[in-house]
């Protein structure tokens, strides 16, 4: 399955990392792209996936499975393809995963957690997220973590954040957490604490 993607180019011929971003349901790669000026991290290179699956009711809307029922259809197709498509870039950018954060918002945090704690990256970041699945102990162990959430998030409930932050500490992974007074969205506030995210575990990266 390939999945279409939005590219920006770190403005370095030497990017000292990549960042890539999953979307919500419903929304596209068009969504979270557009956040890349006020992140301030110029001298990385960026890609936003399109979901593999169209949203049933929102045109040109996304999904990286069906939440129209509990079975989530369509995940289990998502995951692989997700997985191998993230194997395949340091061979298409020179970025080792070492040098690679994950991140996503909603749907797209889910996918985060779910893909990424398996492939040695350097962080992962989830913005109003939740789990689908049981997370497990790793045998290389978990990356670093920042999770982001809102009190009055009426969408995806501010438990589900409180739940994967104690699991995945349960699990030994360093986990920064956050709650903002916001609903199921994205504050400047939250782009000042992924900048310093991204700096603070690439410095520690090898």
């Amino acid at each position: 399955m390939d999945l279409n993607t939005i590219t920006i180019s770190a403005e370095t011929d030497s990017p000292e990392g990549l960042i890539v971003f999953l979307h919500g349901w419903g929304a596209n790669a068009e969504d979270l792209a557009s956040l890349t000026p006020l992140l301030r991290l110029p001298q990385y290179q960026f890609i936003f996936p399109d979901g593999p699956f169209p949203h049933p009711q929102v045109p040109l809307g996304r999904a990286w499975y069906s939440l129209e029922t509990s079975e989530y259809k369509g995940l289990d197709e998502s995951r692989q393809s997700l997985q191998d498509w993230l194997a395949s870039l340091e061979d298409s950018t020179g970025i080792p995963p070492s040098r690679t954060i994950l991140g996503g918002f909603s749907q797209g945090g889910a996918m985060t957690m779910d893909v990424g704690r398996k492939l040695g990256l350097a962080g992962l970041i989830v913005l109003s997220g939740y789990l689908h699945f049981s997370p497990e102990p790793v045998e290389d162990g978990l990356p670093p973590m920042l999770i982001v959430h809102g009190r009055m998030d009426r969408v995806v409930p501010l438990s589900a954040a409180i739940q994967a932050r104690d699991r995945f500490q349960e699990l030994g992974a360093n986990v920064q957490y956050h709650e903002f007074d916001m609903a199921h969205e994205i504050r400047p506030e939250v782009l000042s604490l992924i900048r310093s995210f991204v700096v603070e575990v690439m410095s520690k990266s090898t």
